[in-house]
Order: structure tokens, then sequence, then C-alpha cells
């Protein structure tokens, strides 16, 4: 039998912390091993419990979130999972650059009992993170036998070259979408869409954050504008993103979800109508989820 993920929940609310728990051990691949009421209190549960994952508040009296976060990552690095209020927007992506692996958005502190609403996203992204410690992973990847795989045939210069990059990122996929900007070539050409499941009021935030850490030019998505060479759109959430095609220039359609659909922005979508529109020439890349 599998071994549960194991999970210290942290949040200095009292009714935040049961339903996170009551929510989280609905699931049979879940055990919360102990909660905490701030940042001090967490320190003391982490080196007791060595939990597998952490959900931790980031506004918290006395040690916050953030203190939390730089003990860990120095000392403890387990994945952290933050579940952040809509009033405390900017500081998730604080937050991710201090090493949390993904966020979710509880209601206002006035709407606590809507936190029930959160119960999709939070056990799939729990379920998500590997019940690792980041020890083991290193571990088992110094540890894995070598393979020998064939060798990689360069593309023959000037050919193959993609009119179009989609990047797909679900559960932990800010940081990696960041960290993939900041590698690409400063003067490349290629347009970008990027597909991030995220809450609508945080994709034009994630966008800011990107532009200003990559130096790019880089905004949320507009419906009707023209996708143009050197430029990195952010599907806005919440919406679904495709391309549409008049007179020979290709520009961004936004449309509402259906009811069928279980993400918006989703990568189906985009994918689907970029291999429409731009066939062999579109580019796709799917970095978590």
């Amino acid at each position: 039998m599998k071994e549960k993920i194991r999970v210290l929940v942290v949040d200095d609310s009292p009714y935040n912390r049961k339903v996170i728990s009551e929510i989280l051990e609905s699931s049979d691949k879940i055990e919360v091993v102990a909660k905490a009421f701030d940042g001090e209190d967490a320190i003391r549960k982490i080196v007791a419990w060595e939990p597998d994952l952490i959900t931790l508040d980031l506004e918290m009296p006395g040690m916050d979130g953030f203190a939390v976060l730089r003990w860990l990552m120095a000392n403890h690095p387990v994945p952290v999972l933050v579940v952040s209020s809509k009033e405390s927007n900017r500081s998730v992506f604080k937050a991710l650059d201090l090493g949390a692996y993904d966020f979710v958005v509880k209601p206002s502190r006035s709407a606590s009992p809507k936190l029930k609403e959160l119960e999709q996203e939070l056990l799939s992204k729990v379920l998500s993170i590997p019940s690792l410690h980041f020890e083991k992973i290193r571990e088992r990847v110094i540890n894995a036998p070598k393979i020998d795989f064939p060798p990689l045939m360069p593309l023959p210069k000037g050919e193959h070259s993609a009119e179009i990059i989609a990047i797909a990122a679900s559960t932990g996929g800010p940081p990696a979408v960041q960290y993939l900007l900041t590698k690409l070539p400063k003067n490349l050409l290629t347009p970008i869409i990027v597909c991030q499941h995220m809450p609508p009021i945080f994709t034009a935030l994630f966008a800011e954050r990107l532009a200003a850490v990559t130096k790019k030019r880089v905004k949320e998505a507009s419906d009707g504008e023209e996708i143009i060479p050197q430029m990195v759109f952010v599907a806005p959430g919440g919406k679904q993103v495709s391309v549409i095609t008049e007179k020979n220039k290709n520009y961004i359609k936004l449309y509402e979800k259906s009811p069928e659909d279980k993400f918006a922005p989703s990568a189906n979508h985009l994918f689907h109508s970029l291999a429409d529109h731009y066939g062999k020439n579109a580019l796709a890349v799917i970095l978590t989820g």
C-alpha cells in the first residue's frame, strides 16, 4: 500500500485550519499530521513531524509565512503550497520566488465559510506534488541508473523554425514558466502564448512579474489584439484563448469557458487552435500538469 502524503497545515485562523484539514483528509491519499498557528509553531512542528508537504498561510502575526519559507529553504526544504487570500495577491509571487511550489486562493477573512469552495483545487494541487522531501528526490536522481540515450541529431539550420510558441503549465507552473522565459534568447522574435491555470485576478500580475524579471515584452492577452513578434501573451484566468486569422494576420480570440471545460485557460483549446492556424509551424511546450 502506497504511503499517504503527510501534510502540515499552517494558518493563524482556527476555522481555516479546521476546514483545510477536513478537505485534505477527505482524500484517502492524504494525512494531516499536524497543524500550526504561526511561523514559530510551524518550525517546531516541521522539525518534530517532518511532513512531506506544507500548506502555508502568508499573513500571520509574529513570524509570518515569508519568514517560514526562508527558514525552510535554508534548513529543511519541503514542498510548500501557499494558501493565500485575494488581498495578498502580489505577495504570492514573492512567496514563489522564495521557493513555494504553487498557491491556491482562499476567500477573504470576512468570507471564511466559503473556504469549502477550495476543495477541488486544493486536493488536485496537493495530490500532484510528489510526497517526497527535496533531499530524497535529489538522492534518487543521483543514484538513478544511467541510461544511454541515442544521440540527438541537430536540426538543419534555417529549417523547422516555429512561427509561434505555446507554453502550458498548471501546478508548480509559475516558477517553471519564469525560469524558461529567462533562458530564451533575448533577440527571440517568435511570439509566445503562456497558458497558466491561475485565478483571474492573478494573471495580469503574473504578466507584470514576468515582464519585470525576464525583461521581455509581456502582457495579459486581450481579445482581438494582433499576435506580433517578440511579444509574450499571458492567457487571462477564467477565459479560453484561441487564434483567429484575418487578412493574413493572426489575432488573439478570448471566449468564456463552457460548462464542459474543467480549466480556463485550457491548454487543449489553445493547442488545437494553433494546430489549425499554424500547423507544423507551431511549437507546443508542456511544463507541468
